[in-house]
Order: structure tokens, then sequence, then C-alpha cells
């Protein structure tokens, strides 16, 4: 009865006879993995198919590193949603006002601990 269950005999499992790939779940360039030898090897012809990147076949120098890295970073910039003049001011009103009651707030628990200190050990002067 157990032998029945093993995966691959189990006639109610499609997932397992299904040939397509559905690449949404995963990247479109990787492979689905579920290990096994023969997903490896199946990953490494595709691989091999695909023609070769200028980064795969070229070794960049050190000035096309630093433009590609400036070239992603103006990439990502334009993704950013930037806050409008009304938010950053809101914001902003929102952490000066938190910073100034904290800085409150330990500047009175400093006070009152110099003045524990001096009146446990004495005032010199």
């Amino acid at each position: 009865m157990a032998e029945s269950k093993r995966r691959g005999e189990d006639a109610g499992d499609d997932r397992l006879h299904d040939e397509t790939v559905d690449d949404d779940a995963t990247g479109a360039d990787e492979p689905v993995s579920r290990g096994g030898t023969a997903t490896r090897s199946r990953a490494r012809a595709e691989s091999a198919d695909k023609p070769k990147t200028r980064t795969e076949t070229d070794r960049v120098g050190l000035f096309g590193r630093i433009a590609r890295f400036f070239r992603e970073v103006v990439a990502e910039l334009r993704k950013v949603i930037w806050p409008t003049r009304k938010e950053l001011l809101t914001y902003t009103a929102v952490v000066v006002t938190f910073v100034a009651v904290v800085l409150t707030i330990v500047a009175v628990l400093d006070y009152g601990f110099a003045k524990g200190v001096l009146w446990v050990f004495g005032n010199p002067s």
C-alpha cells in the first residue's frame, strides 16, 4: 500500500507528468530546480544554448565597471517614488518634533542623575 503512494507513481499528481514549466512562478531566465541530476543536466543544456552576454565573454575593465555602476544607480533612482513637497515637510516636522521630545527627556534624566550623584557623594565646591 505504501509503495503505491511513491512519488511518480501517483496517478492523481499531474504536476509530475506535465512537461510545461510555468515561468511566472520562477524567473524566466532560471530553470525550475527540483533536484536530481536530470534537472542539472537539463539546466546545463539550456544554458549552453543561450548566447553569451558581453559580461560573460569579455573582461570589463575598471572604468567599465564604474560606468556600469553609475548607470545602475541612475536606473534605480528612476524607480524611486519621491515624496511630494507637502509629504516632505510633514515627515521633516515629525522627525524634528520626535528628536526634540527625546532630547528633552534625555536632558531631564541627565540633570536628575547629576543632581542625585552630587547629593549622594556630596558637593566638594
